[in-house]
């Protein structure tokens, strides 16, 4: 039966509506740049460099991305993960990446472990709101919420970084 405009929404609606919601902010950036176009034809010479004051690079804040959204996934999906220890396992001890493949597989990894989160939202049996039976009250929506934050957040850093180093448009 379909829903005419003056019947309420349903729960499902409601759900497959925020599913969509958070999805989209895992994925498209909405109000903001995503990461790829924070990274897009970024000049390799500038990945390590660490502007003066700052205490990293843009190879550090993709690698601590990576690394962030990878444990987030972990502990969403695996009970019995542990977590790399904080603070020195987030981040890369090295200010550039060893190669360029280093630095393309560390893009890959992000978008594979992105698009594994939003396939963990979308699953049938994915529920939001309770807290996993691991950890402290954490949940598949905090956790949601937790990637999309953490990232744009230091894609706005790569960005400011680039605009410092000179190559932003």
């Amino acid at each position: 039966m379909a829903r005419n405009e003056n019947s309420p929404v349903t729960a499902h609606e409601n759900g497959q509506a925020l599913i969509k919601a958070l999805s989209e902010a895992l994925t498209g950036g909405n109000a903001h740049a995503t990461l790829e176009d924070a990274l897009k034809e970024l000049p390799a010479d500038l990945r390590g460099i660490r502007p003066p004051g700052l205490p990293y690079s843009i190879w550090q804040l993709l690698e601590h991305i990576r690394i962030t959204q990878w444990d987030i996934l972990e502990f969403s999906t695996k009970p019995d993960h542990q977590s790399p220890k904080w603070p020195d396992e987030y981040w890369p001890k090295a200010a550039a990446p060893d190669s360029g493949h280093v630095w393309t597989e560390s893009i890959k990894k992000i978008q594979k472990d992105r698009d594994s989160f939003v396939r963990l939202l979308k699953s049938p049996d994915a529920d939001l709101f309770t807290p996993f039976p691991h950890g402290d009250g954490q949940n598949l929506i905090r956790e949601a919420l937790l990637i999309i934050d953490h990232t744009s957040y230091h894609t706005g850093e790569i960005i400011a970084l680039r605009r410092m180093l000179g190559a932003w448009k």
